[in-house]
């Protein structure tokens, strides 16, 4: 039987070359395998420093390649559902970076690609891997708390850089495609379904035309969650300022370093029972730094190698893509928007 999965990576992003590559070549089910890059001598360049054996100047030729089982795509937004459609009919498993696409339309027109080929895809959202998320489905599970009325999140980081992809709206920038991926994703596991209304403000940069400073509402009926991310708000360190609260019918949750950790840090989530008062916890849960991109790698290499570990299936990404339209058009319209068809609970 196989006992490792031999990936290909399409194109030499920064998310690619100084995260996912290296977790890949750390998780033991996983071989990194080959890297195509349009620009052949960074291609060879990031190759040889990641130790990755075979290089190739166009992302057709890696899919050509037949010893590769699974393809990580940290391609620029707009080309996500491209080479996702490509990897899947050339016989390759995918893990594409958020936001998987740029419409929940091209979601599902992979989804049902998957269905025909029979090939697994999943979001890139490796912050599901992380202890953190485990210990909170577990909590939640107990009953200690009862059922999860609201969440509150914010994420935020400066992007002035006018050749970031982030500022640039016609690849998908802004901070609800970008940073409220992560938010929104996040509200819709802990709810177990995508809102049924959403109400928003945008404030608009005025040179590069993306959203700035984006807060929204997101109504799930017996449920409500508040979102604020920013693009050039909060810290310019090396990791966004960011932090979910979980509002409980008997008590809460609070995470402070929930979604992209860049760099593996100590965290923890603290958790204030129905005798607790004010912000003072009742229980600490710590973790470990760990890396959230060698568990990412790992888990869906032991998928692929039918392991029993839990899969993300891209349906989820339906649901957040659908809210991102919904949240738009509510900023445009200044009015609760409806989600079109919302799943029912998970």
């Amino acid at each position: 039987m196989k006992k490792t999965i031999n990936w290909g990576v399409l194109g030499a992003a920064g998310i690619a070359t100084k995260f996912s590559m290296p977790g890949i070549n750390e998780a033991p089910s996983a071989t990194l395998l080959a890297l195509a890059s349009r620009d052949i001598d960074k291609g060879r360049a990031a190759a040889a420093t990641l130790n990755v054996p075979r290089v190739y100047g166009s992302y057709a030729e890696l899919l050509a390649d037949p010893d590769i089982d699974a393809v990580y795509i940290p391609l620029p937004n707009q080309l996500h559902f491209e080479w996702s459609v490509r990897a899947l009919e050339a016989g390759k498993h995918v893990l594409c970076e958020k936001p998987l696409c740029l419409s929940s339309d091209q979601v599902k027109e992979l989804c049902a690609v998957r269905d025909r080929t029979g090939k697994h895809i999943e979001e890139a959202f490796a912050y599901r891997n992380h202890p953190q998320w485990v210990k909170l489905r577990e909590i939640l599970a107990s009953d200690l708390l009862g059922p999860v009325r609201a969440a509150h999140g914010i994420m935020a980081k400066q992007f002035f850089n006018p050749k970031d992809i982030r500022n640039n709206p016609a690849a998908g920038g802004g901070g609800i495609y970008d940073l409220g991926s992560y938010t929104i994703s996040a509200c819709n596991m802990l709810f177990k379904r995508a809102p049924a209304r959403v109400v928003a403000a945008f404030e608009i940069d005025p040179v590069f035309g993306v959203d700035r400073l984006s807060s929204a509402l997101l109504d799930y009926g017996s449920a409500h969650a508040a979102l604020t991310v920013a693009t050039q708000s909060g810290g310019d360190g090396w990791g966004s300022q960011q932090h979910l609260t979980v509002l409980c019918a008997r008590g809460w949750l609070r995470f402070n370093f929930p979604y992209s950790q860049v760099r593996p840090t100590a965290c923890m989530i603290e958790l204030g029972d129905a005798t607790g008062v004010g912000a003072f916890p009742t229980q600490t849960f710590a973790f470990e730094a760990t890396n959230q991109f060698v568990l990412q790698a790992e888990r869906f290499s032991r998928l692929l190698l039918g392991d029993v570990v839990p899969p993300w299936p891209i349906e989820e990404a339906v649901d957040t893509l659908q809210t991102i339209e919904a949240l738009f058009e509510s900023a445009h319209g200044g009015r609760w928007q409806s989600l079109a068809a919302p799943r029912g609970e998970r």
